[in-house]
């Protein structure tokens, strides 16, 4: 049973207070001695900590700060809802010295939660016939997401065809006389076009509607139609939606939210009174907060055990949009364009990448960054806005200000379900996360190893569940993803026009009339992508793989992963400038294509080796012979479902390890063969 929510975080970057009250206790003379602080939702700023006398969590970072150099100190959770007015801030000051370590975790058999969101009371009954209620909310408060009783709560929207109207450089036209009802929509500007395709999900916000013509905001509809896979040139079509109109809400479970007005409306399913359901409104954009500076960085801090939920994230309704590029990168501000963009600029032209640099990536509900030996195990991300962790993104994903620099980071039996973004993101995308100004900025000894990661990318369904972009020695084992819109677990970013020497296809583009052609390799090498269970992908988009890598990462190795279930699309990806890659031992079932080297062109898509991987289906697109050379060797088609015994011992290991989190999880395969692990085991048999 939970108990009531307690006083609000308050100010976290507290200046460090000298503290006597609490004295470190010593657990023997051969082990470190370890300071105890219990916090509780309803504890006092006044409190010291202790179990009759709960702090506050900003209470017990004071008292951490405190302690932390003479011994290592647990601050323990009790259950609860933790409602943040602010995000929590754990900055270099809250780290662990001089080898000790700071540990933040749940109370033995309870169930902490961390919530940037209020729950939604007081339900009025506004239209009897199609069962719309309202309730008051805070003024001057969004959101794009709602969350009933633990589900994610559609926005209301309706879909149109693609043939109802016609794109122009202002917006759009409308061409179906069955639409003309669209200008009379109240508050037009609050309306959004959303456009899935074949690996883009794009929004842009609607200005004005009059007559039959949608005059939209900028930058964001000039953003979104130039470059690839535009909301006017989809590679293969897809659904358009227009959404977040309260004329809209004619299907139940679906919300509009009035920020000026303060008002949320529901259109309630039948028999169902809102105010027996727990109706959350995340109201933060960001949980926690973890970095330091590059001389300073935080350190020695573990989460364990912690429920985060209930943040948002607004850019996609404000004039920018989200001109989404791949995987949660998008464009953030107006660029030049060619006059004759709709035409000239559907494949890409030389003043698109003239933008490609500026690209942005969403900020996390959870952000790592500036910091090192930071450990989230047993915890829960879920019901957030955005993408739940990001370890060591750019800078304009931080609200530190300060990106990337992250290094010996463990996400280890975590659980990430039900999220508007990925479930992680590790890496950056700009200049600066491939070839770092100042070493410090580099990202490496990323370790995500045991997680559950599915039902993620809900709102963004353009995001992998993992992606991991330039990072020196990712491991990324024995994790579970499922049940996406787009790719599992993706690797690399750049197209390999950041590789030494560069890309003629990007020469060819124009790219390096903005950015130096380098010589020196980027930060991507050394990753580990094995022993994983993937499955259940591309539930929406075509393009892309379950098991995919973007450009040059020497020294990297896939191997011992089961891929079952993605649709009938691609199971191993390696896209443009893929180098230097060793792909073995991996199981593909029912895929359409087992292995796919995107190989055209000069895009140095070269050198990688598959090698005894298993398949039953699918094609087989691999670019073996000059310039590219990729090597097939012993790789094995089996017939229907007759695995062989080493192909049998692959799908058995992979996915997460029986014992490996505190988070007790249990789920059915269907026919999948029963997994039988051996302890501590990390390679394929």
């Amino acid at each position: 049973m939970r108990r009531n929510p307690g006083t609000a975080l308050a100010a976290l970057a507290a200046a460090a207070t000298a503290l006597t009250a609490l004295t470190p206790t010593p657990v023997n003379a051969s082990v470190a001695r370890v300071a105890t602080i219990v916090v509780a939702p309803e504890g006092s700023d006044r409190n010291q900590g202790t179990a009759d006398h709960p702090a506050t969590l900003a209470r017990a970072q004071r008292l951490a700060r405190g302690l932390s150099d003479t011994s290592d100190v647990v601050v323990e959770l009790s259950g609860g809802t933790y409602r943040l007015t602010q995000p929590w801030k754990l900055s270099s000051a809250d780290s662990g010295r001089n080898g000790h370590t700071v540990t933040w975790r749940a109370q033995p058999g309870e169930a902490p939660v961390v919530s940037g969101g209020r729950r939604v009371t007081g339900w009025q009954l506004q239209n009897a016939a199609a069962n719309i209620y309202v309730a008051q909310v805070p003024k001057g408060k969004d959101s794009r997401q709602l969350y009933v009783d633990g589900t994610l709560a559609p926005r209301a929207s309706i879909t149109i065809s693609r043939n109802d109207v016609r794109v122009t450089q202002t917006g759009l036209t409308i061409v179906n006389p069955a639409l003309n009802h669209l200008a009379s929509l109240p508050r037009q500007n609050r309306v959004e076009v959303e456009s899935q395709n074949s690996f883009t999900d794009r929004y842009a916000p609607v200005q004005s509607i009059s007559g039959t013509t949608i005059t939209m905001q900028q930058p964001a509809w000039n953003n979104n139609n130039w470059g690839y896979d535009t909301i006017a040139k989809p590679f293969a079509g897809g659904t358009l939606l227009l959404e977040n109109s309260s004329s809209f809400l004619k299907t139940a479970g679906q919300w509009y939210l009035d920020p000026d007005a303060g008002l949320l409306y529901y259109k309630a399913p039948v028999g169902q009174d809102p105010d027996d359901s727990d109706i959350e409104l995340p109201q933060l954009t960001s949980l926690l907060q973890i970095g330091g500076t590059y001389d300073s960085p935080a350190r020695n801090i573990t989460i364990e055990g912690v429920r985060f939920e209930h943040s948002t994230w607004l850019r996609p309704g404000t004039s920018t949009g989200y001109a989404n590029q791949q995987n949660g990168a998008f464009i953030p501000s107006a660029y030049p364009q060619p006059t004759d963009f709709l035409t000239s600029c559907q494949s890409g032209c030389r003043l698109f990448e003239g933008a490609r640099n500026g690209w942005h990536q969403i900020p996390a509900a959870v952000q790592v960054s500036a910091a090192t030996e930071i450990t989230f195990t047993g915890d829960t991300f879920t019901h957030l806005g955005q993408v739940a962790l990001g370890i060591g993104n750019d800078a304009n994903a931080h609200a530190s200000g300060v990106g990337l620099g992250t290094s010996g980071i463990t996400v280890h039996g975590n659980t990430f379900v039900e999220d508007s973004g990925a479930g992680i993101v590790a890496g950056g995308v700009q200049p600066d996360a491939h070839h770092p100004s100042n070493p410090a900025m580099t990202n490496k000894d990323i370790t995500i190893t045991d997680n559950l990661v599915t039902k993620v990318a809900q709102d963004y369904k353009d995001m992998s569940g993992i992606l991991s972009t330039y990072v020196t020695h990712a491991a990324i084992e024995h994790n579970e993803v499922s049940d996406l819109a787009y790719d599992g677990i993706d690797v690399g970013w750049g197209w390999g026009a950041n590789d030494p020497g560069g890309s003629t296809d990007y020469k060819n583009r124009g790219l390096y009339d903005y950015q130096p052609v380098y010589t020196s390799p980027t930060t991507l090498s050394d990753n580990v992508i094995r022993c994983n269970r993937i499955h259940g992908t591309k539930k929406v988009f075509h393009d892309g793989g379950s098991l995919y890598n973007l450009s040059a990462s020497p020294g990297t190795v896939m191997e011992g992963n089961y891929i079952y279930d993605n649709h009938n699309t691609v199971g191993l990806y390696l896209d443009e400038g893929s180098r230097y890659l060793s792909l073995r031992h991996n199981v593909i079932q029912d895929a359409g294509v087992w292995a796919f080297t995107n190989a055209g062109g000069t895009n140095n898509t070269n050198d990688s080796t598959f090698s005894e991987n298993w398949y039953n289906t699918g094609a087989t697109q691999v670019a073996t012979g000059a310039p590219h050379n990729n090597v097939l060797s012993g790789n094995v088609k089996v017939s229907g479902a007759n695995w062989p015994t080493a192909a049998r011992q692959v799908m058995e290991q992979a996915g997460i390890e029986p014992g490996a989190s505190s988070n007790s999880r249990s789920f059915s395969y269907g026919a999948t063969p029963p997994r039988r692990l051996v302890a501590g085991r990390t390679r394929p048999a």
